[in-house]
This record gives C-alpha cells, structure tokens and sequence, in this order.
C-alpha cells in the first residue's frame, strides 16, 4: 500500500450503489478503502472487487480464530481480491501466523490490532497492547491498528515498534481524534469514516482532511 495521502476511508455504508458513489468522489483523497462487516453482509464479498476499481481494499474482519478457521477467513478475503486484512493479536501467535501465512501465499498485508479506539478499547486490550505490537513485530505482520483516539497510545506503540512496522489509526472525525495529532504522534495513516460518507459533500470532506494531513507533513501545524 503505497502512501500518499496518508488517509484511509472507512466505507462503513450498508448499500451498494452508495458506497460505489462515495469511492467514485473521494478515491483521489485516499491510499485505500477500508470495509467491514456491515457493507460486506449487505452487499456480499464481490463489493471488494468493485471498489477496487478505485482504491487499494483492506478487509477489516478483526479476524480473531484459532489458527485453522484464521486460514479459512483469510483465503476467502483475498481471493474475493482485498489487498490487507485485519486481525485481532489477543489470540496469540499462532493464529496470527495462520494469517500471516496466507497473506504471503497472496503477497498481500495484514494489520494487527493493538487496541482499539472506542472508550472501551482501554479496558481490556490496552493492557496487552505492548506485548501484542512486539508480537506482531516479531512475527513480521505489515502493521498495526493504533486509537486516533488517543494519540499518546500511537507515540508509545510507535517507540516499542521503531520503523519495522506501519500505523494505520481509527477514530478521526465522528470519534473524536484528529488527523494532524496522530500523524504528529507517528501514525503512517488515519482512518476517517463518518465525517466523510455522512457528509453533505464526501469529496469536500474528504479534501479539508488530506489538506490537514498535508499541512501536518509540511511543518505548518
């Protein structure tokens, strides 16, 4: 996943036509399009394909089995054509090696998550958080999910990490994160949904972001 606009959409939409349109009007502001159970319930795995046209796809499934049904869930992704998957670490290390096994039989990614952004993400998973980003680092999975949220998490996964692995962060816009403050703490990519796909003009939206991100990059913030 080449990284440009250092944005990634979460297409969170249930309906397919609108989540086409909403690709179609935002794809020269994002690195990739990230979808999730609601869309992919609704509409199907052949909506990867789809989007596709448009942007890199990455499969947040937070794939989260022992190592066998791990392998069946990630084949089915990346043969339906996503570029990455996400899954959960708290199952260990040989689940994690089940996906990141298929992943290199497709040459494709997998991001881990280390905790999440929503207020309870801190209750459970913030504890293990640590340990589960050296694992992933050890193992050699392409990245890791990091909370918007709460940037200070980002700097300190960031250090445990160094550059081995990438950062793609949840939470900017409806949560409450923002994108200049993660980057800043050392995120390679924010991930916005609602503030785009809710938004009177996604392509507006979408724009004023990557323009904060941009500025962030620059110095100017």
């Amino acid at each position: 996943m080449e990284k440009n606009t250092c944005m990634i959409l979460a297409l969170d939409v249930t309906d397919r036509e609108e989540a086409l349109r909403i690709a179609e009007d935002v794809w020269e502001f994002v690195d990739a399009i990230k979808v999730g159970y609601p869309l992919i319930l609704a509409t199907g795995l052949g909506i990867i394909r789809e989007l596709a046209e448009f942007a890199p796809i990455i499969a947040d499934f937070k794939v989260a089995d022992i190592p066998n049904t791990n392998r069946l869930i990630c084949d089915q992704v990346f043969e339906a054509g996503a570029d990455a998957v996400i899954v959960q670490g708290f199952t260990g290390r040989d689940s994690l090696d089940a996906c990141l096994e298929i992943a290199s039989e497709y040459r494709k990614d997998v991001f881990v998550v280390s905790e999440m952004s929503h207020p309870g993400g801190a209750e459970f998973l913030q504890p293990a958080a640590e340990a589960i980003a050296k694992m992933a680092s050890e193992a050699g999975a392409f990245g890791l999910v990091a909370p918007a949220t709460r940037p200070e998490r980002v700097r300190k996964i960031r250090k445990i990490i160094g550059d081995k692995l990438t950062i793609i962060s949840p939470g900017v816009g409806a949560q409450g994160g923002k994108a200049s403050d993660v980057i800043a703490a050392g995120a390679d990519w924010v991930i916005v949904g609602r503030s785009i796909y809710r938004a009177e003009s996604p392509k507006e939206a979408a724009r004023q972001i990557a323009e904060e991100i941009e500025a962030e990059l620059r110095g100017e913030n």
